[in-house]
């Protein structure tokens, strides 16, 4: 059979129905979704689905896990190599920032689900918290490598410094893709890169900026 967009017809409808269940999960809740919800708007059987999964809670499992992975990817395209001085650890770090941005606004429900949480469901949640600390720990690498480097203190607090830079962006991701028109506006409008501009020299120059 021929294939669309490198999948073919059975991978195209599977692929359809994660789309649809991710993006209902994210506007309307999990629990508050059901999976005829899906399949209508979908346009096919209540068979179809239970042929590529098994229950609800195994298509929001499959959606939480491909994400982390392909968050962990666009983090991990920012992971520090080699040495350098403190301009070049704020380009990297605009590099990252730019990556995990753009992540984000290419996939929007999924941070949604990730960043507001999904459900009491507590195999699904389970999983939302371990991306977060997925996340947390991939920036917690990245200064642990950079002290081998000698470009931070080896006496830093690793594990605060990583919790606060990941609430940052966390907050920051919040607010540009969620926030209120009123209060956000500003944020709303600033692109990945701009977005990511700020965000490095705020990691590196605090309040004062430079």
């Amino acid at each position: 059979m021929a294939k669309v967009n490198g999948l073919g017809p059975g991978e195209e409808r599977r692929d359809q129905i994660i789309r649809i269940a991710m993006e209902r999960f994210a506007t309307q809740g999990y629990h508050q979704t059901k999976i005829s919800d899906i399949v209508r708007e979908a346009g096919v059987a209540q068979g179809t689905f239970y042929w590529h999964f098994k229950s609800k809670e195994a298509i929001a499992s499959e959606i939480l896990l491909t994400g982390r992975e392909q968050l962990l990817e666009a983090i991990g395209q920012g992971y520090r190599k080699d040495a350098g001085s403190v301009e070049d650890m704020v380009k990297a770090s605009e590099k990252l920032f730019t990556n995990l941005f753009t992540f984000a606004a290419q996939n929007r429900y999924f941070m949604e689900l990730l960043l507001k949480g999904i459900v009491t469901e507590e195999s699904v949640q389970r999983l939302v918290e371990e991306t977060r600390n997925a996340v947390e720990t991939a920036f917690r690498h990245n200064m642990e490598r950079a002290i081998e480097l000698g470009m931070l203190p080896a006496d830093m607090n690793v594990p605060l410094r990583a919790a606060l830079l990941v609430s940052m962006i966390e907050g920051m991701i919040s607010r540009w893709l969620f926030g209120s028109d009123a209060l956000h506006s500003r944020f709303t409008e600033m692109s990945a890169t701009a977005l990511a501009a700020e965000a490095a020299n705020f990691e590196f120059h605090g309040l004062l900026g430079t």
